[in-house]
């Protein structure tokens, strides 16, 4: 790798929004073009296995659940490689899971650039190696954050370490460490950056210190922060562009709060879940944002309209107001993100089961049914060509009917540990199990 370039003095003036050079074709950061996750093709496949219609698949070294990006022909994702004994994460469906004490051995964390058409690695970058300073859950790694692309650069975030910026071609452009700070019971992070024209939004709650970051996407240099009366939370914020103006929105279990690009607060709303992992994101004008920890009684999904001001939080059970489209009070998942489509928004509730509802009036469509028995879910679903997909921690894709009757299609077996959510770019999908990274498309088999 070549010499980091020199970071420029902090820009005192507002940066222009300039439109990301990212192509349409693109899956840019965590759940694809605006965190929806939906792809758009005629040619996308919808069977597979660990041979069947895979182009190629390649070993990934070490532990984590980053999800694959793409960007220009090239897929991006994190690693941590332990020195020592690789951590064997665990699946399933439990409590507990708390591990508070750092793992012993010195890590090393990677970024990777894979070519998209043949899996062959171009370029990885040694972002940093150490000692990790912060234990994490048995289901997470050290390198859970998703790294995010304008399509001229890649930043990649993690929480032991800091954010790192390179160009496509593996420069690195520029680095800013942070601490690590104390996570809930020890976690760890997952949190993912997010870009919006040459600013880069990084959200950073834990036990002992909350804020959010704008950072110089050219630089690196520290734009601005806000502080937060926020305890540890895991999920990615939401650049949300509407015709009267840009928001960041970040997901908060004491509150949603929604920031302008300059680090004012818009809006808040309370009422979330204890533990907030999923990712806003909007869909035909209206963000959705939900927050559902299985052991709550509040495990609710929020519509709002744009144009809030103040606290918006609902009052006295109402489920809608001026600015709350509808609510939802305890049908929100815990890890994985709520998916609209086609106007439908789907739960994919972490013990196996999907239901779901009107986007536009939050009314039932249909209620849980079963996905499997006895798995767990972690990863987001998605969904293109007609049909909504369903990844299981056992590697097993359950694809289903898209519409308002429940109908399993079929489901694409792995038979091996996965929890980072798909990328879908060029035609293809790429699904990142514990120890590969897969290529999926139509009318190949594994070494053609």
């Amino acid at each position: 790798m070549r010499t980091p370039s020199a970071s420029g003095l902090l820009a005192l003036a507002a940066l222009p929004a300039l439109v990301s050079t990212a192509r349409a074709d693109d899956w840019p950061r965590f759940r694809g073009p605006g965190g929806a996750g939906v792809a758009r093709g005629s040619d996308l496949p919808k069977r597979w296995s660990a041979t069947e219609n895979v182009r190629w698949s390649v070993p990934i070294e070490g532990r984590a659940w980053s999800s694959p990006i793409v960007c220009r022909g090239r897929v991006f994702l994190t690693t941590a490689l332990s020195e020592g004994k690789d951590h064997e994460p665990k699946k399933g469906l439990y409590f507990g899971g708390n591990r508070p004490e750092p793992l012993p051995d010195v890590h090393r964390f990677k970024v990777l650039c894979l070519d998209a058409a043949s899996g062959a690695v171009e370029w990885e970058a040694l972002v940093g190696a150490r000692k990790p300073a912060q234990g994490i859950h048995i289901k997470n790694t050290y390198a859970s954050e998703t790294p995010v692309t304008d399509g001229e650069r890649v930043f990649v975030y993690f929480g032991e370490l800091g954010v790192f910026a390179y160009d496509l071609e593996g420069e690195k452009l520029w680095e800013k460490s942070y601490p690590p700070l104390p996570m809930r019971f020890g976690w760890g992070t997952a949190a993912s950056p997010v870009v919006h024209g040459e600013r880069l939004f990084i959200v950073r709650d834990s036990e002992e210190q909350s804020f959010v970051l704008a950072i110089d996407a050219r630089t690196g240099d520290e734009l601005w922060r806000v502080e937060r009366d926020e305890g540890s939370n895991w999920s990615t914020p939401f650049v949300w562009e509407t015709p009267a103006r840009t928001e960041l929105v970040t997901a908060g279990s004491d509150a949603v709060r929604s920031y302008d690009i300059d680090g004012k607060l818009l809006w808040s709303l309370r009422g979330m879940s204890s533990i907030t992992i999923a990712t806003p994101y909007a869909a035909d004008g209206i963000l959705y944002v939900s927050s559902g920890y299985v052991g709550d009684p509040s495990r609710p999904i929020w519509a709002i309209r744009p144009g809030a001001d103040g606290d918006i939080s609902l009052e006295g059970g109402a489920r809608s107001s001026e600015r709350v489209a509808w609510m939802l009070p305890v049908e929100a998942p815990y890890n994985p993100t709520t998916l609209i489509y086609e106007g439908i928004l789907y739960t994919l509730l972490d013990r196996g089961f999907l239901a779901a509802y009107d986007a536009k009036t939050g009314e039932t469509v249909y209620g849980k049914q079963r996905l499997g028995r006895g798995e767990a879910f972690t990863s987001s679903p998605w969904a293109y060509g007609g049909s909504v997909f369903c990844l299981s921690e056992d590697g097993d894709t359950y694809v289903i009917r898209a519409g308002r009757e429940f109908e399993v299609e079929r489901v694409n077996p792995l038979d091996e540990m996965c929890m980072a959510t798909p990328a879908v770019a060029g035609g293809a999908l790429f699904i990142r199990t514990i120890s590969k990274l897969y290529r999926i498309d139509g009318g190949k088999k594994a070494g053609e």
